[in-house]
């Protein structure tokens, strides 16, 4: 438990649910049942900060219920859910629809992401205030690499609601449709290249832009050592930005 600084063998007392006492030799209290965990681990349950349940619209591919039940028997205790649905979620009314649904049939904690702008077209940014009081916990165009001009918008409301803006980060013009980062692989697959270049250089606007307005951005699945370095440059001068693989 990296929270506690805890990384070690440990005797542990479970009840009503909670982790009651965390220590070495007999518990504090008789337990009923004893379990065997040698050889086992034992961690608090992970986050999943970019999930993709499907709902609404797309309930052939995933839905509320098969994919809270997957992450819970991955130990997956709380996903964020990518707004990239049929409609996507970009207004509170769907915000609080998503979180109905979650309360009625997710077996895990489930915390809706907003899209960015109105239809994930990436021209119009949502009602980002009102979506945070519905609940969104951040927003996303998910899928699509969002513009210059709107990057710079959702970013001042970033630091004023404290809530990050999560982006797919990718120059098109670079990228060229490409399928697969471009290398031996791709041509082996004869697959259309994409250069890193095409990511990095969008990772690294996006972490100028947050230095520019103090907002959070938080980076989807990077996938080059150059996008890593432009992020770490960027916490290094303190820059709000974070970043998943």
């Amino acid at each position: 438990d990296p929270g506690q600084g805890l990384d070690g063998v440990r005797d542990i007392l479970v009840g009503k649910g909670r982790v009651l006492w965390i220590g070495h030799g007999p518990p504090p209290q008789e337990p009923d049942k004893v379990l065997q965990g040698r050889g086992l681990v034992v961690s608090p349950g992970f986050v999943d900060l970019h999930c993709h349940l499907r709902v609404p619209g797309q309930e052939e591919k995933e839905t509320m219920a098969s994919g809270t039940l997957a992450a819970c028997r991955g130990g997956f205790t709380t996903v964020c859910a990518m707004p990239n649905t049929r409609p996507p979620v970009d207004s509170p009314p769907l915000v609080e629809f998503l979180k109905d649904k979650a309360s009625r049939e997710g077996l895990v904690r489930v915390l809706p992401v907003g899209a960015l702008t109105r239809g994930r077209v990436g021209k119009e940014l949502v009602e980002m205030e009102a979506m945070a009081r519905a609940g969104a916990v951040a927003f996303s165009d998910d899928g699509h690499p969002t513009g210059s001009r709107i990057m710079r918008q959702a970013l001042e409301f970033s630091r004023y609601l404290g809530l990050p803006v999560m982006d797919h980060c990718e120059d098109p013009e670079i990228a060229q449709e490409g399928q697969v980062n471009e290398g031996v692989v791709s041509l082996r697959l004869g697959l259309r290249g994409m250069p890193s270049q095409a990511e990095e250089a969008a990772v690294a606007r996006d972490v100028a832009v947050a230095g520019l307005t103090g907002g959070h951005v938080h980076i989807h699945h990077v996938s080059s050592q150059g996008s890593l370095e432009h992020i770490r440059r960027g916490k290094e001068k303190g820059v709000k930005v974070t970043c998943e693989a």
